[in-house]
């Protein structure tokens, strides 16, 4: 497959991406379950809960490490790969990010330290302090980092500035604000706190398996059950908040996970299976549950849905005038005095991007034929059978976390850990939630296509002038670099787990009543100091 600079571009991105995702949701969810873990054993001091904080600890450090390289990578990226990008956007997408860089290597940097080497240094209110202060700048790097790719989804709070023929801040408080990078950044937080507690569970449920450490493991199971029911379900909660920021601001996303060609009449109702039939424009085999996505969409049953056909002829028609507003910039160049086509500029200016959709066709979007423009109004559709199929994917994960999360709930509750189907399903969920938020990026970033940033800057336009053989090394050096990275990190992890929460070399006897006499009669020593 010859694939062209742009789209080994943007596979490149793709990749570092899931190499990113693979690791920070899971660094998200575990430093806010550390709080509530030390938080237990600062007011009970009980040494069993140091021993619990400290083991889940050492796996969240080993995460970090990997988090942070591979979000460095895709910060630098945007400016090697993106360069027009960079150049036409950095005014706005570079100051969240440049904050979220200060916040990771000043707060999360400073505090992690102190985390893991001040077992013995800070009293056990101070160090309660540090571990939440950690969880709290991992947290706001997220946020930062959402606000910066909200944007990009709905730009708000800017404008392009014909003088420098770049876009420009004119509102950074609707920048923080944006309502899709709010909705998206609780949902995907969420989301790693999913991913934490099923992780913490089923690591729980393999020592529980093989009945060793089972005092740890049933107190870390209680936790991660009571974390992960609130979280799952407030990633559905979310997940309906997000469906209704798109019907705002993403009207052709929200279409094409649907596969809704023509516009739905109230009451809406979504689609539980079907095959999106392209060539056709329909989806076969259609199933329907009446209202709902009315509910989800509008928060009505009267107001309907727009379809992706009726969004193209709104893509053609904003692809009109965007021409016009590309005819003044190129007028306001020569004479940037001339009010008349300054004013003619302004009433336009809001489509100029929708204008530059044409220049895959033609240098001038004003030499575009008709054929061209109603080709280009068309390439704002995404592809709707990977989105139909991805939401899909992501959605029904959702709904089966939560159950898994109730029947660990009972299970903790009851007392009946050690159930052998239960335990296997908690081993079995592990990989999964890692599936669903990589379908959730694959959702977000696809359904934004053909737009780097969603009706300003088509993502063809945005690459590096770089050869193929270039993107090519880099692609290769990167994966090879991450695989290694990512083969370690899974080793130091499984290497932890099996060690457990105690090291029994010691041969010192805990000092805990409550612990088992399946666990080895050990001092906890886990953590990089004792």
């Amino acid at each position: 497959m010859d694939l062209s600079t742009v789209e080994l571009s943007r596979l490149q991105f793709a990749l570092t991406a899931m190499y990113h995702f693979l690791f920070v949701p899971l660094t998200l969810g575990l430093s806010f379950m550390l709080v509530i873990m030390e938080s237990v054993y600062v007011l009970t001091r009980k040494e069993v809960w140091r021993t619990i904080t400290r083991f889940w600890g050492l796996l969240f450090g080993i995460n970090f490490v990997l988090g942070v390289a591979t979000g460095l990578t895709m910060e630098f990226e945007f400016g090697m790969n993106w360069s027009y990008y960079s150049h036409y956007v950095g005014d706005i997408f570079g100051a969240p990010l440049a904050i979220e860089g200060l916040m990771a290597f000043f707060l999360e940097a400073t505090f992690v330290g102190l985390m893991f080497f001040g077992w013995e240094k800070l009293s056990r209110p101070a160090h309660l302090m540090v571990t939440f202060l950690v969880a709290l700048g991992t947290n706001l790097s997220a946020l930062w980092i959402l606000i910066a790719n909200g944007w990009m989804q709905h730009p708000t709070g800017a404008e392009f500035n014909p003088a420098t023929m770049r876009m420009e801040v004119t509102n950074f408080i609707d920048v923080l604000f944006n309502p899709v990078a709010q909705a998206k950044f609780v949902h995907t937080v969420s989301a790693g706190y999913v991913l934490a507690a099923v992780f913490v569970m089923g690591v729980s449920a393999i020592y529980l398996w093989n009945n060793k450490w089972t005092s740890i493991a049933k107190r870390s199971m209680a936790v991660a059950a009571a974390f992960g029911l609130a979280s799952s379900l407030s990633v559905v909660v979310l997940g309906d908040e997000s469906g209704y920021a798109l019907t705002d601001n993403q009207k052709m996303k929200l279409a094409a996970l649907e596969s809704m060609w023509h516009t739905e009449k109230a009451p809406a109702g979504i689609s539980v299976f079907g095959i999106p039939n392209v060539k056709e424009q329909r989806t076969d085999f259609d199933i329907k549950i009446p209202y709902v996505l009315g509910l989800i969409a509008t928060r009505s049953v009267d107001t309907p849905v727009v379809g992706i056909l009726d969004l193209t002829d709104k893509a053609e028609m904003r692809i009109r005038s965007g021409i016009i507003a590309y005819d003044g910039v190129e007028k306001l160049k020569v004479n940037a005095d001339d009010v008349e086509v300054r004013a003619l500029f302004e009433a336009h200016k809001a489509d100029l991007g929708y204008a530059l959709l044409l220049k895959k066709y033609v240098p001038d979007p004003r030499m575009a034929t008709n054929e061209m423009i109603v080709q280009a109004s068309l390439d704002t559709i995404p592809n709707v059978p990977v989105m139909f199929w991805t939401f899909r994917l992501m959605a029904g994960l959702g709904f089966a976390f939560i159950a898994l999360f109730a029947i660990a709930f009972l299970m903790v509750t009851f007392e009946k850990h050690n159930n052998r189907l239960f335990l296997l399903a908690c081993m079995i969920a592990i990989p999964f939630p890692w599936i669903a938020i990589e379908a959730g990026w694959v959702l977000a970033e696809i359904g934004r296509q053909p737009w780097a940033v969603d009706g300003v800057l088509p993502t063809f336009m945005g690459a590096s002038s770089l050869s193929k053989g270039q993107i090519w090394a880099t692609i290769i050096g990167f994966t090879l670099v991450y695989a290694i990275m990512a083969v370690i990190e899974v080793r130091l992890m499984i290497r932890a787990i099996n060690k457990g929460p105690y090291e029994s070399k010691l041969g010192r006897m805990h000092d805990d009543p409550e612990v088992s006499t399946t666990d080895d009669p050990a001092l906890p020593v886990v953590g990089p100091a004792e």
